[in-house]
């Protein structure tokens, strides 16, 4: 697979003719999202906006971790004294940014997940079209025991995967959910040996490429658009809802205690 350089230090591209692979490692803080990882792959999504020529992204994290969610000690994502109004309200909706660029890529996206997939990972993995997940890896959204909102337009997907009592159970309970349950709930829709999500990922496009490309976007478009009607309308204010969570007593007491662990 020939690679594509590209000027990010996180985020790389490989194309093989229809059917490219991107894959973020920041090689430390198990993958943890900080903010220059989220500005890289928006950029990465929109590159492929306009892209006629690929049809099916798989988005794949490190091999030892999809990603531990969003990184607490990022000082771009938290330390804000002195930013203005606006400009805290700019970074509070990266997420949401992130997230909308990958849903509205015209490809069919497949999430190649390993290891472990918290928090902001769950959401960038809910944005995608399909989910493949590590026999041994399991999903876990910790945001409610940190005192925040499950953000970043993630919500009203889990519930149109899940249901709503399933989805307050993952978002209220925080358990950790291993590969069968999250395959039997519909949060995945294939299993893979551990190390061979991508493999997998990579067949489930090239199944898909027999159809003519210009019929599959269509369609995408037309589901995502029945399955998403409300979806905007229901969270257009999570990232205002996360600022004002996030500023609780009891949420920055939890995230400390959270960080130490």
């Amino acid at each position: 697979m020939k690679g594509t350089a590209m000027p990010w230090r996180y985020v790389t591209i490989e194309r093989q003719g229809p059917v490219a692979v991107v894959r973020f490692d920041r090689k430390e803080n198990l993958n943890a999202f900080n903010q220059q990882l989220v500005r890289e792959l928006t950029e990465a999504a929109r590159t492929f906006h306009d892209d006629l020529e690929t049809h099916h992204v798989v988005l794949a994290g490190a091999a030892e971790a999809f990603s531990a969610g969003a990184d607490l000690k990022d000082a771009a994502s938290w330390q804000l004294a002195e930013k203005t109004d606006v400009q805290r309200r700019h970074r509070f909706y990266a997420g949401v940014r992130l997230c909308k660029a990958w849903e509205e890529m015209p490809q069919i996206t497949i999430a190649a997940m390993e290891r472990m997939v918290v928090g902001a990972g769950v959401a960038i993995a809910l944005a995608c079209d399909w989910r493949v997940l590590g026999r041994g890896a399991f999903l876990y959204v910790p945001e409610v025991k940190i005192g925040l909102n499950l953000q970043w337009g993630a919500l009203p997907r889990l519930v149109t995967l899940v249901g709503p009592a399933r989805a307050k159970r993952i978002t209220l309970m925080g358990e950790k959910m291993d590969a069968a349950t999250a395959l039997a709930w519909g949060l995945v829709d294939e299993l893979a040996e551990d190390g061979r999500t991508e493999e997998v990922a990579l067949a489930m496009a090239r199944k898909t490429a027999e159809m003519p490309p210009a019929t599959v976007r269509l369609v995408k478009e037309a589901i995502n658009a029945t399955a998403g009607a409300l979806h905007r309308a229901t969270s257009f204010a999570d990232g205002d809802q996360s600022q004002l969570t996030g500023s609780f007593e009891a949420a920055r007491t939890a995230r400390e205690r959270f960080g130490k662990r």
